[in-house]
């Protein structure tokens, strides 16, 4: 499929955009399953498996979020040519400013996406009988295969077919986990009786992760930041046809993202309601034990595809989107003329030097994690999160008075950082989803503080 949909590309344009010529379904799809990943086939039955469905507040603010975008922040970017999501940045703040963002942008990236290969190796090598390592190899390489040759094109294209085979192999488990609970009806039951099907939390509290506050306003924020000035999200919606097609894309994402969590969450009670989550095995392996121990062959082979499917989505549009940010905010912005074939070559170079990185990465990540009861979607949300509110304050600060400049904006993005890697090492108690919108204050305060003093040189297009 790459192979046929990337045939006849010769330009960084074509490469990294899909020459900006994708239908709007397609991105929306293509969206939804960038941010699912193995994470959510994995972990997310877990969560509902150790809680209830609280988790769902979280994606109701995420849909809440992507409103926020559709409606401010993406008509920006389908203002002129913007190859990136930083490059608006450096219309308003210089081009330090725009680096500083895609520099943090890649730094997270490499950091998140290493956390999913590693956590999609886990089932895999389960129920293929791999070490972890090597099933992180293989992966990486069948990823990067059809990345490096086919561009955006072709991962727009396998992430539909993808996420048409993991939702699959979702609703199967789904009702074989349900059958063996003794049917849907005693399922529900069983979970209704032990508060399983709780969906609201109305407590306020900073230390509860799941509870509606946190969940609208958090989620909200999140996804703003995710999917507003995330070079992962927001290079397919540049690759889109026009604003409108890609607003569809976006908005539509957040009610399928809602269906979709309700789904994993949903063989998690059925899991738990069967007697198969005991509290004696770590969260993660709750659902590929129940693919090992009580899918039949053949079904069990269907999950190996959707855990794979998941998995890979994610990790080709993290190659493409660090790759093009690579080459279009370094790269090409060093201010001289370059030729679209030089770029498109600079690209794909791009492109197999991340997925090895991402690959070590991920190595990394399994010789020193530990199994434990937390899942590891709430570690790679963690990571994401400490960086997202800094990204998401400088686009505030882009929409501030004309005081606010770049070194402001710097200063900002420093202090958001800073404070929340001293937030997430030193194991505050803080809820995750609160991260974001800390982050994201402290940034701006920092940003608007520092434009009405004299500390730093006012020197816009630095």
């Amino acid at each position: 499929m790459g192979a046929w949909v990337s045939r006849r590309q010769d330009t960084a344009g074509e490469y990294f955009l899909g020459a900006r010529d994708l239908p709007a379904w397609a991105i929306l799809l293509s969206i939804v399953a960038t941010e699912t990943s193995a994470l959510t086939v994995i972990s997310v039955p877990a969560v509902a498996a150790r809680g209830d469905l609280t988790f769902l507040q979280l994606p109701f603010g995420y849909l809440i979020g992507r409103i926020g975008v559709a409606v401010w922040l993406l008509p920006g970017y389908f203002t002129g040519a913007q190859e990136t999501a930083y490059a608006r940045l450096e219309q308003r703040f210089g081009g330090r400013t725009r680096r500083v963002a895609s520099g943090i942008f890649l730094v997270t990236r490499l950091l998140a996406d290493g956390v999913r290969v590693y956590a999609g190796a886990i089932p895999l090598a389960l129920l293929a009988g791999w070490n972890v390592p090597l099933t992180i190899v293989i992966m990486s390489l069948v990823t990067l295969l059809y990345t490096w040759h086919g561009g955006l094109k072709a991962v727009v294209w396998v992430d539909v077919l993808q996420l048409l085979v993991y939702v699959a192999g979702g609703i199967i488990a789904f009702g074989l986990a349900a059958h063996l609970a003794g049917g849907l009806p005693s399922m529900l039951k069983a979970a209704a009786g032990a508060g399983k099907l709780r969906v609201l939390d109305l407590s306020w509290s900073f230390t509860r992760t799941y509870t509606l506050v946190g969940g609208v306003v958090g989620g909200a924020m999140l996804s703003a930041a995710s999917h507003g000035t995330d070079q992962l999200i927001v290079q397919r919606l540049l690759a889109s046809r026009g604003l409108r097609a890609a607003r569809t894309a976006l908005v539509g994402s957040g009610v399928l993202v809602i269906a979709q969590f309700s789904l994993f969450l949903m063989i998690g009670i059925a899991i738990w309601a069967a007697g198969l989550a005991p509290a004696t095995i770590p969260a993660d392996q709750v659902f590929p034990r129940f693919v090992v121990d009580h899918f039949p062959e053949g079904l069990a082979g269907l999950m190996v595809a959707a855990v794979l499917a998941a998995s890979m989505a994610t990790h080709s549009s993290a190659i493409s989107a660090l790759a093009s940010s690579v080459t279009y905010d370094f790269y090409a912005a060093r201010g001289r003329e370059l030729d679209p074939g030089e770029l498109f070559r600079v690209g794909r170079g791009a492109s197999l030097a991340w997925g090895a990185l991402i690959t070590v990465v991920a190595l990394a990540f399994n010789a020193t994690a530990g199994g434990g009861q937390t899942p590891v979607v709430i570690f790679a949300l963690s990571i994401a999160s400490i960086t997202y509110g800094a990204l998401l304050g400088a686009y505030v600060l882009a929409g501030g008075p004309a005081r606010i400049q770049g070194p402001h904006v710097v200063a900002g993005i420093a202090a958001g950082l800073g404070v929340m890697l001293v937030v997430f090492l030193a194991a505050t108690r803080l809820a995750w989803p609160w991260y974001v919108p800390l982050g994201t204050a402290i940034t701006v305060l920092t940003g608007l503080a520092l434009s009405r003093t004299s500390l730093l040189p006012a020197n816009r297009h630095e």
